[in-house]
């Protein structure tokens, strides 16, 4: 599908930015959540030959899906597996027969495609207000900051290191100052020989196709909660996340697409893949590229990245798991620092949603869990709820500014001082 523009001119110099900002998001996806698909799959007995292939489905299907969305609309679309979901399934699969649960993920993965070909989603994300979107992303990421600074009653040697390198090249070299600590993080690592490579062996992953089974018992217990949290946990703060950092592509065609790619990666173990939402805000701010217009640049990079994972299988997502803990909370609650203050400003611009905003934003930051769901949809719905209180009802729905394409973007302009944001 070709891209309703042709691309701005690249330099080599605006590659640097954007591509290092794919690979921490990358590292940090794997590093920070994809235990939990190890965890699922040993709960649920799969032999090495179906876990291996659970991680090439899931990794080839989000890097083409990013790589796809982000090439066609211009814009950092990164995409992930569902980091909720999968912590469901560390309990679902327990008492659920692996056929089954394939059924059920194809299930799940038909209603995304359904969804987004209806339009409603779309029109559901351009009701939230502004400062809401902002004060939700901003207690999201929240936990990612603090993670930064609590490394240091864990192993203050290298967490001091990275947060002292961050603030000297802030200081002296701002553009280069997420390179730089990604740079010397590692390098201070192999140093200490707390990464070991040398029994890495590239082998390449074999993909194993499952014949699904369906049943009423995986569709309640699994397809149903599958879905709901994915669309709660994952599609809505991500396109917030996007919203957020000014960019305007229609949610309908990415969910339709990341849908379309979980349904026929489905039979091979993916779970479910979305729009990305943390590991997003690490690519669509202002630390990706200064210039807004050349931030996709970062979703090319990460959807590659991801599909190198996928061909070799297992063995590359286990030496990004093979980071300590500490490397990866401190590096992404530092890339992310500027998106938090972007969104804290952002969030307390308007003096009419101001405590709306406040109030969205320490939900979010609470992490309420009930009923299965995630914190990210309690902090919206508290916040949208105390909007409408406070104001006598929501705003109205915004007119779309859209060109002839659903996925082309519709940037505006970044003010001076940002702190990442684009709106």
């Amino acid at each position: 599908m070709p891209s309703p523009h042709p691309p701005p001119s690249l330099r080599l110099s605006d590659l640097t930015h954007p591509v290092v900002a794919g690979l921490i998001s990358v590292i940090v996806n794997y590093g920070g959540t994809f235990i939990l698909v190890f965890q699922a799959a040993k709960v649920a007995g799969l032999s090495p030959e179906l876990t291996a292939s659970w991680v090439w489905s899931v990794s080839i299907g989000v890097g083409i899906t990013g790589l796809f969305l982000s090439w066609v609309a211009r814009e950092p679309i990164i995409t992930a597996w569902s980091t909720p979901a999968a912590a469901f399934l560390v309990t679902a699969l327990a008492t659920t027969p692996y056929a089954e649960a394939v059924g059920a993920y194809l299930i799940s993965a038909a209603a995304f495609v359904l969804l987004g070909l209806s339009g409603y989603f779309e029109k559901v994300i351009r009701l939230i207000p502004p400062g809401i979107a902002a004060g939700l992303l901003a207690g999201i990421l929240l936990q990612f900051g603090i993670g930064a600074f609590g490394g240091m009653s864990v192993d203050p040697l290298l967490a001091g290191l990275l947060i002292v390198a961050y603030v000297a090249l802030k200081r002296f070299t701002a553009r280069y100052a997420v390179v730089g600590i990604l740079t010397l993080g590692l390098a201070f690592l192999l140093l200490q020989g707390r990464v070991d490579l040398s029994g890495l062996e590239l082998r390449l992953a074999a993909p194993v196709f499952t014949v699904p089974a369906f049943s009423l018992n995986a569709l309640l217990s699994v397809a149903l909660p599958l879905f709901l949290i994915t669309l709660t946990g994952q599609y809505m703060p991500g396109m917030l996340v996007l919203r957020n950092d000014g960019f305007k592509t229609s949610a309908n065609p990415i969910v339709t697409v990341t849908g379309l790619g979980s349904l026929l990666m489905a039979p091979f173990g993916s779970h479910a893949f979305n729009i990305a939402a943390i590991t997003a805000a690490i690519c669509t701010g202002k630390e990706a590229h200064e210039d807004p217009s050349k931030r996709w640049i970062a979703g090319i990079a990460a959807g590659t990245f991801y599909i190198l994972v996928g061909v070799f299988g297992v063995t590359l997502a286990a030496v990004f798991m093979a980071f300590p803990a500490t490397f990866i909370t401190t590096l992404a609650g530092l890339a992310l620092l500027g998106t938090i203050g972007g969104s804290l400003a952002n969030a307390m611009a308007d003096a009419k949603s101001r405590e709306a905003a406040l109030i969205t934003f320490l939900a979010a930051a609470a992490n309420i869990k009930l009923l299965g769901i995630g914190g990210a949809f309690w902090g919206l719905l508290i916040g949208l709820v105390a909007y409408a209180a406070l104001n006598g009802s929501l705003p109205r729905r915004q007119p779309r500014h859209e060109a002839a394409s659903p996925l082309q973007p519709a940037l505006v302009p970044e003010p001076a001082a940002s702190g990442g944001s684009a709106k």
